[in-house]
């Protein structure tokens, strides 16, 4: 068994679901849901590949969504509630997230961070 290095895939939000794609491999694929993407991508990804031997894990593939699209599918999430957790001002995140202005590097890894460390906080939580 021989696994491949990260492999990058641009997803898209669509009418139906999901759209992805890397070019690097040259697939392409679609689902209704993000769970059903990976297994879609995984198969997709282990077809096209010339050695039988490859095997992909979910561990390797590296969704990217712009932000417009994330807050488009994690509509769960309130910008301004980010915002202030990341200490940004919310018009400014707004504007990133309506496609207005583009984020520099630094800026988006301050809200991937922010959400990542909501992300823990929710998965720590337990109800009573």
């Amino acid at each position: 068994m021989k696994k491949k290095k990260k492999i990058y895939i641009t997803v898209e939000k669509t009418d139906t679901g999901y759209s992805a794609f890397t070019e690097d491999e040259q697939v392409y694929t679609t689902s209704r849901n993000i769970r059903e993407l990976y297994e879609n991508l995984i198969e997709a990804l282990e077809l096209a590949s010339d050695d039988p031997e490859v095997v992909i894990t979910k561990d390797q593939l590296q969704l990217n969504l712009d932000l417009q699209q994330f807050f488009k599918n994690y509509k769960v999430i309130n910008a301004n509630f980010l915002a202030e957790r990341i200490g940004m001002n919310p018009t400014l995140l707004s504007q990133y997230v309506s496609g207005k202005k583009r984020p520099s590097a630094r800026q988006t890894e301050k809200i991937i961070q922010g959400i990542q460390m909501i992300g823990r906080e929710l998965a720590d939580l337990e109800f009573v």
